[in-house]
């Protein structure tokens, strides 16, 4: 399972407590020296099943900087992965990569029905 996240970010480190917690083994990747490819996020994306917006750190200051809320809903997806490809900071985090799932985010239900 690979673990992706930004070690300062407060979530981040609590999600990794709690992996830590429940003894669940993991491959560590952080998210800004090593950011997901466009590749990747695509992949992610269609795992997921989530809508593509929640890929995104809406809450961050480089998506409120480059004025994404107005610009994504005239982007396609692809336009959207490159872009999410450019930046770790523009990625909501923390994710998590298994074999058939991906969790973006830190939502505790979640992550127990998922990993527990």
């Amino acid at each position: 399972m690979l673990f992706v996240h930004y070690p300062k970010c407060s979530t981040c480190r609590k999600a990794k407590n709690w992996l830590d917690e429940h003894d669940i083994e993991y491959e560590s990747r952080h998210i800004v020296e090593d950011n997901p490819t466009s590749e990747e996020l695509q992949n992610w994306h269609e795992m997921s099943g989530l809508p593509l917006k929640r890929f995104f750190n809406t809450s961050g200051m480089k998506y409120r900087e480059l004025k994404l809320k107005d610009k994504l809903p005239d982007m396609d997806n692809q336009e959207k992965y490159d872009l999410l490809a450019t930046d770790g900071m523009l990625v909501k985090r923390p994710v998590v990569v298994g074999d058939d799932f991906v969790l973006v985010g830190f939502k505790v239900k979640e992550w127990e029905e998922k990993l527990l």
